[in-house]
């Protein structure tokens, strides 16, 4: 059977759970689906949700952090809007130097359509992206 077939989730290594789930769960505003046992740490690993499904999962590991590659992409209709109400929740937009950025931290995308970063509080990349 290809995977393709599968369902695909992006996994996270965070350095403090509780520090994560804050972020996660507070900024971002993703839903909770299930926290489990992980590195033997009760509720060190947690399932949020995105787009009515199962998504992210979040673990505590030494190895948080240790990427500068984007880990996960949302496609979003109205970016503009999102960038607006997680700037509002404390998100902070990441700006490279090697791109020109609007106010609120947003860049035109290679082929097209528009692109803003952001980083979780271990450094873990994440990109928002619109077509428009």
């Amino acid at each position: 059977m290809p995977l393709s077939a599968y369902e695909l989730r992006t996994s996270i290594a965070v350095a403090d759970i509780r520090r994560a789930a804050a972020f996660y769960e507070g900024k971002l505003g993703l839903p909770l689906i299930q926290s489990a046992p992980s590195a033997h740490i009760a509720e060190g690993s947690r399932i949020y949700g995105s787009a009515g499904g199962p998504a992210l999962n979040v673990y505590q590991s030494s190895t948080a952090g240790t990427t500068a590659a984007t880990l996960a992409v949302w496609y979003v209709d109205d970016l503009d809007a999102i960038v607006d109400e997680l700037t509002a929740s404390g998100v902070e937009f990441t700006r490279y130097e090697q791109f020109e950025h609007d106010a609120r931290g947003i860049t035109p995308r290679a082929g097209g359509g528009r692109i803003a970063w952001f980083q979780d509080p271990d450094g873990n990349t994440f990109a928002l992206e619109s077509d428009v």
